[in-house]
């Protein structure tokens, strides 16, 4: 029988109970990256487009235990583009309010060569001296659109209040209020109508 107390009884060295602690956390760091790839590539084949703009977002994981290494992966990067409106979907009012007759219905005749959905030409209720696109809840792409069309910066695009220069919209969902600078950009001539 060995006596434990003996000094030249052989022992088992002490480190033996550090080698699993040493491959537990091998393995959970390799989980951990082994994760976040895996996130990475799922958050990637399910972005969607859906409104103008882009992120960047870097993902971080650091490995479980006293002085593991720390895993960045590349950045992931959205990109969303904005809807596409089309033109014969919205109803767009032209009123004129610059003063010069036919104004209203040269650029109501141009946006329905352009693919609009235009109703009869008005005349707004007062004159203004710059043209506004003025747009209900939801259409603000759509008055873009038409903005575009006119060659009208997008600081005109604005949201429909009753301060609009029009008695009433009816169903239209754009307006365009044409100014003077419109109408002399539209080359409307004196002619009958609005």
């Amino acid at each position: 029988m060995d006596d434990p107390s003996a000094p030249d009884a052989q022992h088992p060295p002490r480190s033996g109970h550090r080698i699993p602690v040493d491959r537990a956390v091998i393995l959970l760091g390799l989980f951990v990256l082994a994760t976040v790839l895996l996130l990475g590539q799922v958050h990637r084949t399910s972005t969607t487009a859906a409104a103008p703009s882009a992120t960047t977002t870097p993902t971080t994981a650091a490995a479980a235990g006293g002085g593991g290494a720390t895993t960045t992966t590349a950045p992931r990067t959205t990109t969303t583009t904005a809807p596409k409106v089309k033109p014969s979907n919205v109803p767009v009012l032209v009123a004129n309010a610059s003063g010069k007759p036919g104004a209203a219905g040269t650029v109501t005749n141009e946006l329905q060569v352009a693919g609009f959905n235009v109703q009869a030409p008005i005349n707004a209720t007062a004159n203004v001296s710059t043209s506004s696109v003025y747009y209900v809840a939801g259409q603000k792409a759509a008055a873009t659109a038409v903005a575009a069309t006119l060659h009208l910066p997008p600081s005109a695009v604005l949201p429909y209040t009753t301060a609009a220069p029009v008695s009433t919209i009816g169903t239209a969902e754009v307006l365009v209020v044409v100014a003077p600078d419109l109408a002399t950009a539209a080359g409307a001539t004196t002619t009958t109508g609005n």
